[in-house]
């Protein structure tokens, strides 16, 4: 038979542990684990401790090694656990990530997590954990504007300082000069969705002209 590291108490550590299995607020999963060591300083083996505390010899070799390793202190934390060997390796995250940034599904505008998981062939739900941990969201569309007019600061600055100090006695008033105009078509090509942004489309060409304002 195998023999189990021997464990050897100071009496400071005996009476420590044997504390910890009568307080009442002890958690049962720590109180075991004390008995385990006790039994073992006591000299009995990981087998002979299972039988008493009917529970695995793993368990009674598990928290002989934590005490030896850590002491008291060890046997009040979990032991670490391995964690789930991840389903989706590294090279179908990338391609996740970059189907969905730099390409669009036919008929559509934009992937959604069912049309990406056919695709790729993984679950609508890891399409989502992949999305949510990379900060993706292919639905929202956020806007911007950029003008064309090569005089734009100029007419800004004078726009921006009729408003900041109007002439005295004045009424400064603003016209929306696009009234009722939808523009369908953009001169600006859209911006890609990167992470932590979503992919941005410009409303329309921005020009400023000083009649509008008066």
């Amino acid at each position: 038979m195998r023999v189990a590291a021997a464990i050897e108490l100071s009496s400071a550590e005996r009476i420590e542990l044997e504390k910890a299995m009568r307080r009442r607020t002890t958690p049962v999963r720590v109180a075991e684990r004390c008995r385990i060591v006790l039994l073992a300083s006591e000299g009995f083996q990981n087998k002979q401790i299972a039988e008493r505390m009917h529970a695995a010899p793993r368990m009674a070799a598990l928290w002989r090694s934590r005490f030896i390793e850590l002491g008291v202190a060890g046997l009040r934390q979990d032991a670490p656990r391995s964690g789930r060997t991840p389903t989706i390796s590294a090279e179908m995250v990338a391609r996740v990530i970059a189907m969905t940034t730099q390409s669009k599904p036919d008929a559509a505008t934009h992937w959604s997590r069912s049309t990406m998981a056919r695709a790729v062939g993984i679950s609508d739900s890891s399409v989502g954990r992949i999305w949510s941990a990379h900060r993706l969201k292919p639905h929202p569309v956020e806007s911007f504007k950029i003008s064309n007019d090569p005089d734009f600061a100029e007419k800004l600055d004078d726009i921006v300082g009729l408003y900041l100090n109007p002439p005295e006695h004045a009424l400064v008033l603003s016209v929306d000069e696009k009234s009722q105009i939808q523009a369908l078509d953009r001169t600006q090509p859209g911006l890609s969705m990167k992470k932590g942004r979503g992919r941005r489309k410009p409303r329309f060409d921005l020009t400023l002209t000083l009649g509008s304002h008066c």
